[in-house]
């Protein structure tokens, strides 16, 4: 059609400069200056280029094409952008016609100029312009003469090409680029020059760029057999393979992946047709190369280079069961990869980690799992050569896979607790990898190892499994003081977590890895005394601890070889002698420091006293382990030399008035902590011989050290508010001595019962002090909060140990005076004149910080606390005196004890101005005046409640805070005392603690182990108050007993994670010193089901309120059983609902031997309707269970169950199945029956009426029970019904022989020995270890739902009135697998499909692109994409203009999509957007050119097509329409598709040239019209394929 444009329009008129000027006038529509074109083109090829056309060609360019593609003012308007694009790229292309007409001198040349000039202005609209000039004229370029030019011109459009920031010019640019590239010769070279020395790709964002550019020009860079001029060969360039690698392993998008497997194909194809040897090196100079061919190794290399381009195409799958298959085929590109003959690599191992990247970085985090494993499992399965991006894999890509921690999660199948096998493949890897590295390259990896660790964020779950595997690593000298250093920050990067188990795991296992890795020759016994310092000892260094022990010895055998300091000690003995160090180290501590002036400074900071303390206790430890088995005098007498300087300070404390403040504090300090770290609950302090040594030596100090803190709590030495850091220090020794003196045995008149008696009265003479009006000085008020902590001191002292000396001492004087107090007094803030009488220059900028209003609330704040923890003891100890309402006393002498209600009142305001931390003290009060006042002040007693509860649910979730304010709450709540009186009155307070109660277990799923305290200590008080056997209480919340039976939420993936791996650190043991030092606090939600269960089993059927209480629980259940079921709720196994049931039916086992025979009368028949629901399995055979428990104990129930065999079969269906599993059980139900023979024939003739079901499996049961029956029948020997021996004895001789379909015979044998029928006993496995560990595990319910009967026994809350007899299992069934034998061939075929090590076809997606490249033409259009990707387009248009529906307008875009149609037209392109639309089309409009053409503009639209030589069919069945199976389509065909509903309308039947109908063999009339489409679309296709194969 364009050439017989152009010859018309030359007919009309000779002269072309007539012709030109005339269709530059008007406007520039695309339809004009397309015509321009092509006349410019056909002169072109006409070799017109005398007389006056050259200089027509320079004028057209100069003021037509020029000005247009600028969009100059004064130049043609080029409309809308979408045709302004059209226009742009037709005036371009008329444009290089011109400088070829142009002659001489060359247009090219100063086009390009001017053009480049405006590309580096960087001006959008200027640039655009310019490179479309560029892209025109630039192939026109002469390559000697224009040679400069031509390099400028490429290193522009290369540059903009690869810049990543600006896509707008950048496809410009890449268009550019292609076409200098698609001229070849010079212009080529220039652009490989370009893109070969442009440096390794400097981020992902630059590699897509760049590959796109590589594989438009694919062609042009890869050499071609046969040719003259070789040109560039990319292949031997290492620049070009790290582009691809990049491409394969990190790109982002699909589209930069596909190009560059496509430049991996075409370099291997060219290398296979050119047969010639080729070598790439590495960009490192040594090492295997990036890539090499030789004819020699032909096969192997395709096989190689086909496997390898297969699992990358399958990865972009991202669908597991696609990609595990092809998996062993990474294990044979290993094979190939290294040769067998000297162990090296031959090809590049960077090929190899690019597929783990790719896997790593998926989307798909199974794949991902899967990708991380196959990499640890390489060194077990092939030996691997060293290489170094080996090691800087596993430092970069692999670790940051493995902070993933969804990558630790249990496999199917596996245990809880039994450990992540991601994690211990992990640790099996590091350590075999490590061992296998060079000396010289394991202590870099090994620092880089930790850095990494050091470097990012790491969850705790990761973090643990990291440390477990570096702890594993054989020992060796690897690390150094800056590998210490590198372990030091990551023990601080496991302290974000708040999993406290998980952290201080961790911890210990670091620490293993400093004594296996670092070489103590690098650094001193400073630096190892400062990492120590960095573990938190209550988590992980206690001693007594296995860890400690090995920490003990690892320095006593590296004693002498640590790195000496610069100084020797002070015996000159060097100072790698731990005994010198430490005892430098004391010495050092408690001599006061240089830098200290005056007596007003700060306090010191802890870690000092905290390592000193320390390193002597390990010192201590080491010497005893030398000396194990000589003297131990030796032990002694070092403990004295470390002690003797900080004892002999301590003696002088009471005498030496004048001893430097920071003196004092620091030997304060070390004496606290030597008595914490020497106490720790991991030792074992009843043997140790250090301890008790240590203790004496204190306490000989005591005198001292008491008067010294005696002065100083009550002289007024405490003056500003930094010293109330000090006041606490000394509280807190105070309390620590006064626990020594109660564990060695008090004594009458010792030192700390002779300061008690001042130290009170004095605290009491500060408090009574008046102001006398003036404003309060700062001293004067640090004095009163002093003075008020050292009372409240007292008082938890006596409280935690009651003393006689330490209540008798002035005590009345004291209750009274407290009682008397006036609580929640406010300390008012003190005059800002104070701040100048600092003695400390630092002081008065510290007074600013901390007597603000935030800083000086925290100390009012401290100060009302300790009132309510003096008051707390004061109710305590008076609880007696506690009246019922406020004025029953008249003149009380303890007004806070005898007036509740008001102190009540105070109460309440107090925790509206407390912070949360400090409000424990005050809901211990309530706790004893909340019973007193819940009849006489109820509505008081119901805001206390709700201002308590508020406080708590506003508290997070940490362990100094919440725990112990919850249990406080739950205690003044749930006191016994309160329940009763609430449930008697049973008014407003009794309904808001049940509403209490369930907010608790509501709180329960979001923070686990909330519930476990409610139930725990209600349950207790419960047990304690039932001293006379009436459960006053607890019978009014059995509601609170029925919801812990039940509990137990489903976690969410993380959550199960957590609890899996806590598990799996616990069944360590005391091989993780974490267990021994951490107490187990039994949060877990199993807990709260054992504690109800436990506290069911201690009551007493015979009781008869017991026996009330327990009925009332079994009602309930049984409802809540029948509401479960009736739900809506999706109910599938191992829901939510499920495990309701299953714990439901577990609980009323347990309660079974309370039931008797008038409560099974109301009950029985709800448990026979329990048997007709559809329940999942573990419940069945607890059903079951329970069932022929009550038939065996109550034979006269065995008349409702034989009725349950009456009802019809369709109403049963497989329900029935539930009640012959219970009669298959009936030897058991009647064999305390004298005359069975009655129920055996009964039983019979059931069994065989059954065994006519239509049901299979209703058959098998029938079938197992008449077998049972029959084989309790002959041994009872009864003669009278042998008329049916025949007939049972055939029936059961059939199921034994039976040869059906399928696996009948293989399930009548399974179902034979199912664990119910074969090994369970109904009677002998009546046990708590069958109940909730046996049955649940052979039922195949989640382990979550495994309770181990140690569990039951570890659960001292609640104490055992039983034998051990009904907790363990003594029968065959505790060793038998689990199975079912309706599932047994699920899944068999799985495990031969994981050991296949290689299989021989596999799914691969296909990748719809011939062996031209993908980029052939960056610079087309949206409708040519498919050109743009090298797709194989054909010349079919389908037309859906006429379709509604989104779903069949998506479905017809993916099938036109997928075989290569040239346009898919629409009614209207705005569906694209919806989303039915895209779900079926799954984004290929985007890949495809779609056109909007309206139903009303279809015939006008047709009679274009029809011009164009289009042949326009119809879908449709007419009177004369072809059939499709004898139809031949033109190559040029458009199908026309009908509506949904209408077909194709009859004004538009005029205009087909024919219709193809699709046969039928049906009833139905007529097709989808998508599916139509879809069958057309491909016979099409097909018919095509088929010409091109056969072109005659």
């Amino acid at each position: 059609m364009e050439w017989v444009l152009a010859e018309a329009l030359l007919a009309q008129s000779r002269d072309p400069r007539v012709l030109l000027g005339g269709l530059c006038r008007g406007e520039a529509s695309a339809e004009r200056v397309e015509t321009l074109r092509f006349l410019l083109q056909r002169l072109e090829d006409a070799g017109a280029g005398q007389g006056a056309l050259p200089e027509a060609a320079r004028e057209l360019a100069a003021g037509y094409l020029v000005p247009l593609l600028h969009g100059r003012p004064g130049g043609p308007d080029l409309g809308p952008p979408r045709p302004r694009r059209r226009v742009l790229r037709a005036a371009a292309a008329a444009l290089r016609s011109c400088a070829r007409l142009a002659g001489s001198p060359p247009l090219a040349a100063p086009l390009a100029e001017d053009a480049l000039r405006e590309l580096w202005a960087g001006r959008t609209p200027g640039a655009e312009a310019a490179l479309e000039i560029l892209a025109a004229v630039a192939p026109c370029l002469r390559p000697h003469e224009d040679g400069a030019l031509l390099e400028r011109v490429v290193q522009a459009a290369v540059a903009l090409a690869l810049d990543a920031d600006g896509p707008g010019r950048a496809e410009g640019a890449a268009a550019l680029v292609t076409a200098l590239g698609q001229t070849g010769g010079a212009a080529l070279r220039a652009v490989w020059g370009a893109l070969a020395s442009s440096g390794a790709p400097s981020g992902l964002g630059r590699v897509g760029p760049e590959l796109r550019l590589l594989s438009a020009l694919a062609e042009k860079l890869l050499p071609e057999p046969g040719a003259c001029d070789p040109g560039p060969d990319a292949r031997r360039c290492g620049r070009f393979w790290r582009t691809v690698q990049a491409g394969l392993g990190c790109a982002e998008d699909a589209l930069t992946r596909k190009r560059a497997r496509y430049l991996l194909q075409r370099a291997v194809e060219v290398s296979a047709e050119l047969g010639d040897g080729c070598t790439c090196g590495p960009q490192e100079g040594t090492g295997p190369s990036l890539f090499w061919w030789s004819e020699k190794k032909k096969d192997e290399l395709l096989k190689f280079w086909e496997n390898y381009v297969l699992i990358m195409e399958t990865l972009e799958g991202n669908q597991i069961h696609v990609i595990k298959p092809v998996l062993p085929k990474l294990n044979n590109l290993f094979e190939y990869a290294v040769s067998e003959e000297n162990g090296c690599w031959l090809f590049h191992p960077s090929w190899h980690l690019c597929i783990y990247k790719r896997m790593f970085e998926s989307e798909n985090k199974i794949l991902t799992k899967e990708g991380v494993i196959h990499f640890l499992e390489l060194y077990e399965t092939m030996a691997i050569p060293f290489s170094l991006e080996f090691s800087e894999f596993i430092i970069g890509p692999l670790m940051d896979a493995l902070s993933e921690s969804s990558l630790y999660s249990r496999s199917t199948g596996q245990l809880i607790g039994s450990g992540s096998p991601l994690g211990l493949k992990l640790q099996k890897f590091l350590v075999t990898y490590v061992s296998l590295l060079p000396e010289e390259i394991k202590s870099n990896f090994l620092l880089k190892f930790l850095q990494k660790m050091r470097n990012r964020h790491w969850c705790a779950v990761p973090i643990l499994f990291l440390s477990k595997a570096l702890a594993n690593v054989p020992r060796c000298k690897a690390l150094g003081l800056e590998g210490l250093l590198a372990l030091r920050d990551v023990i601080q990067c496991t302290m974000i977590t708040h999993q406290i188990l998980l952290r201080g795991a961790a911890q210990c296992f670091l620490l293993q890895t400093a004594m296996h890795l670092v070489d103590v020759e690098k650094v001193s016994l400073s630096d190892v005394s400062t990492f120590l310092t960095s573990l938190k000892q209550e988590e992980s260094l206690g001693r007594g601890t296995a860890l400690w022990t090995e920490l003990c010895d690892w320095l006593r055998v590296n004693e002498r070889c640590f790195r000496p300091a610069s100084i020797c000690g002070p015996d000159r003995l060097p100072e790698t002698s731990l005994y010198v160090y430490v005892k430098k180290l004391v010495q050092e501590y408690v001599q006061a420091p240089a830098w200290e002036t005056g007596e007003s400074c700060f306090m010191p900071d802890w870690s000092e006293a905290r390592q000193t303390a320390l390193m002597i206790l390990l010192a201590v430890d080491v010497e005893g382990m030398k000396t194990e088995y000589s003297e131990k005098r030796r032990t002694q007498n070092v403990l004295r030399i470390f002690l003797d300087p900080l004892l002999d300070a301590l003696l002088k404390l009471g005498t030496n008035a004048y001893m430097p403040l920071l003196r004092t504090d620091r030997c304060l300090q070390l004496l606290v902590k030597l008595l914490h770290t020497c106490m720790l609950k991991g030792s074992s302090s009843q043997d140790d011989e250090v301890s008790a040594l240590f203790q004496s030596a204190i306490i000989s100090a005591t005198e001292s050290v008491s008067q010294f803190v005696l002065r100083r709590l009550t002289m007024h030495e405490l003056q500003t508010v930094a010293d109330l850091d000090r006041c606490h220090l000394y509280l807190t020794l105070l309390t620590e001595l006064t626990n020594l003196h109660l564990k060695v045995g008090w004594k009458r008149g010792n030192s700390i019962c002779r300061v008690l008696s001042p130290l009170k009265s004095a605290s009491m003479r500060h408090l009574q002090e008046t102001e006398s009006g003036k404003e309060p000085a700062l001293g004067d008020q640090i004095q009163r909060v002093v003075s008020m902590a050292t009372l409240a001191t007292v008082c938890e002292a006596s409280a935690l140990q009651p003393v006689p000396e330490l209540d008798s001492l002035d005590a009345e004087p004291m209750d009274r005076f407290l009682s008397s107090f006036p609580f929640n007094q406010m300390l008012q803030k003190p005059r800002a004149k104070e701040q100048g009488q600092c003695a400390h220059p630092m002081e008065s900028s510290r007074f600013f910080e901390e007597s603000s209003s935030q800083g000086w609330g925290r100390v009012v704040a401290q100060y009302i606390r300790d009132q309510w923890v003096c008051l707390s003891f004061l109710l305590e100890k008076y609880h007696t005196l506690v009246p019922d309402t406020d004025g029953t006393v008249p003149e009380p002498l303890l007004p806070a004890i005898q007036m509740p209600a008001q102190t009540l009142r105070s109460a309440l305001d107090t925790l509206s101005i407390l912070p949360s931390e400090q409000v424990l003290p005050v809901l211990r009060c309530m706790k004893v005046l909340v019973p007193k006042l819940l009849i006489s002040a109820e509505s008081l007693c119901i805001e206390s409640f709700d201002v308590a509860w508020n406080i708590i649910s506003s508290l997070s979730n940490t362990q100094l805070t919440f725990w112990p304010n919850l249990k406080a709450f739950v205690q003044f709540v749930f006191d016994n005392k309160v329940l009763t009186i609430a449930a008697k009155i049973k008014s407003q307070a009794y309904f808001k603690i049940k509403e209490i109660m369930y907010k608790i277990i509501e709180m329960s799923a979001i923070k686990t182990g909330v519930f476990n305290t409610l139930i725990s200590y209600c349950c207790q008080s419960w047990i304690v108050s039932d001293s006379k056997g009436s459960l006053s209480s607890a019978k009014n919340y059995s509601e609170l007993v029925l919801e812990a039976c039940i509990f137990g939420t489903v976690f969410r993936r993380d959550q199960r994670l957590i609890q899996d791996v806590q598990t799996f650190i616990e069944n360590l043991g005391q091989d993780c010193a974490a267990n021994v030092i951490m107490e187990n606090t039994k949060r877990e939600d199993y807990y709260v089901r054992i504690c109800a269960v436990k506290f069911l089993c201690l009551l007493d059927a015979s009781n008869a309120s017991h026996k009330l209480f327990v009925e009332d629980i079994a009602m309930k259940l049984l409802d809540k059983d029948e509401s479960v079921s009736k739900t809506r709720t999706r109910y599938y196994e191992n829901s939510l609902q499920h495990r309701v049931k299953n714990r439901i039916w577990q609980t009323l086992l347990v309660l079974f031997p309370s039931f008797d025979q008038n409560f099974l009368n109301g009950i029985i028949d709800k448990i026979f309707h329990a048997g007709f629901t559809n329940n999942q399995a573990s419940i069945k055979y607890f059903i079951e269970w329970i069932i022929i428990l009550i038939l065996h104990k109550f034979p006269q129930f065995l008349l409702k169950f034989w009725d349950c065999f009456s009802y019809g079969e369709e109403k049963l269906k497989t329900s029935i199945c539930t009640f012959l599993s219970v009669l298959s059980h009936l030897g058991i139900i009647i064999q305390n029956i004298p005359n069975k023979t009655p129920l055996l024939k009964q039983a019979l003739l059931i069994a065989l009426q059954w065994c006519l079901s239509h049901n299979f499996s209703v058959r098998l049961y029938a079938l197992v029970a008449l077998k049972k029956v029959w084989d309790v029948y002959k041994a009872q020997g009864v003669e009278e019904c042998n008329v049916w021996t025949t007939v049972i004895e055939r029936s059961l001789s059939q199921a034994e022989s039976m040869q059906g379909a399928g696996n009948a015979k293989k399930n009548w044998q399974r179902i034979q020995e199912h664990f119910f029928f074969a090994a369970f006993h109904p009677l002998e496995d009546y046990c708590l270890e069958t109940i909730f560990y046996i049955l649940p595990r052979l039922s195949g319910i989640t382990e979550e739902e495994w309770i181990a009967v140690g569990k039951f026994a570890s659960f001292t809350d609640i104490p055992c009135n039983t034998g051990s007899e009904w907790y363990f299992s003594q029968t065959p069934l505790r060793e038998l697998n689990p199975g079912d034998w309706s599932q047994q061939d699920i899944g068999s075929n799985m495990g031969e499909a994981a050991s296949q090590p290689e299989w021989v076809d596999v799914q691969k997606k296909i990748i719809p692109w011939r062996h031209e490249g993908p980029d052939a033409d960056l610079g087309v259009e949206f409708q040519d994409r498919a050109a743009r990707l090298g797709k194989s387009v054909n010349r079919l248009i389908v037309v859906a203009s006429l379709i509604e529906k989104p779903t069949n307008l998506g479905g017809l875009c993916r099938t036109c999509e997928v075989f290569g149609a040239a346009a898919l037209v629409l009614g209207s392109l705005q569906c694209v957007g919806d989303k039915q639309f895209q779900h079926l089309s799954v984004s290929a409009e985007q890949w495809l050119p779609l056109v909007e053409v309206k139903p009303a503009q279809l015939i006008d639209y047709l009679q274009l097509k029809k011009a164009e030589g289009y042949t326009i069919i119809g879908v449709e069945q007419t009177a004369r329409s072809s059939d499709l199976a004898q139809y031949c389509f033109p190559e040029k065909s458009l199908l026309l598709l009908g509506n949904e509903r209408e077909g194709i309308p009859a004004n538009l039947m005029q205009h087909l040239d024919v219709c193809v109908e699709i046969p039928q063999q049906g009833v139905i009339r007529s097709l989808n019209v998508h599916v139509s489409g879809a069958l057309l679309i491909w016979e099409y296709t097909r018919q095509q394929l088929l010409k091109r194969e056969d072109p005659s």
